[in-house]
């Protein structure tokens, strides 16, 4: 089954909005390791997940010229996984903040 992967990258220029495709079985969901190939086929190289969001991808070089990938939506043709930004805020209102040492 196709999934459509809309996802936004974060540029020093401004975010640019891509798309990518996954092959995953029915009524599953990519999984992170299968996002992180899709962005390494398209030449995105080397990110990580974000531990506490598993949909924001940061590069593992800091010399790159990217700085975010944020998945936005996920389209399995009749259900699409789409980001409530609402409950997203509420949640990191709610949450410990975490200093990452930068």
């Amino acid at each position: 089954m196709e999934c459509i992967v809309h996802f936004t990258v974060g540029h020093k220029e401004g975010p640019k909005k891509l798309r990518g495709l996954i092959f995953v079985d029915k009524g599953k969901s990519p999984t992170g390791q299968q996002l992180l190939d899709m962005f390494h086929r398209n030449g995105i190289p080397r990110w990580c997940l974000t531990p506490h969001d598993e949909l924001l991808f940061r590069p593992e070089n800091s010399a790159e010229t990217y700085t975010y990938i944020r998945v936005n939506e996920l389209d399995l043709g009749q259900e699409r996984y789409t980001e409530d930004r609402n409950l997203k805020s509420l949640l990191n209102e709610l949450l410990p903040k975490q200093r990452t040492g930068l």
